[in-house]
């Protein structure tokens, strides 16, 4: 998933597409660790997903909390 696709979303949708990069990421440690795991690069590309929208997430809160402080 792209950054540009990632900035799109809302913060819901950011939420929630967190949420699943988390399971999908512990379901892929647990196969790994089980041995049943073939393509061990799954488990980088997961992280980087989740770690871009974490960050998109961040900047969002940040950019509000901005917004807000500038009005008063």
């Amino acid at each position: 998933m792209k950054m540009t696709e990632i900035r799109e979303l809302a913060v819901a949708e950011l939420e929630q597409k967190g949420q699943e990069l988390r399971t999908e990421l512990f379901n892929l440690k647990f196969r790994k660790a089980s041995g049943q795991l073939d393509n061990t690069a799954q488990i980088r590309n997961i992280r980087r997903d989740l770690a871009r929208v974490v960050h998109s997430k961040n900047e969002r809160q940040a950019q509000e909390a901005g917004a807000s402080s500038e009005e008063n």
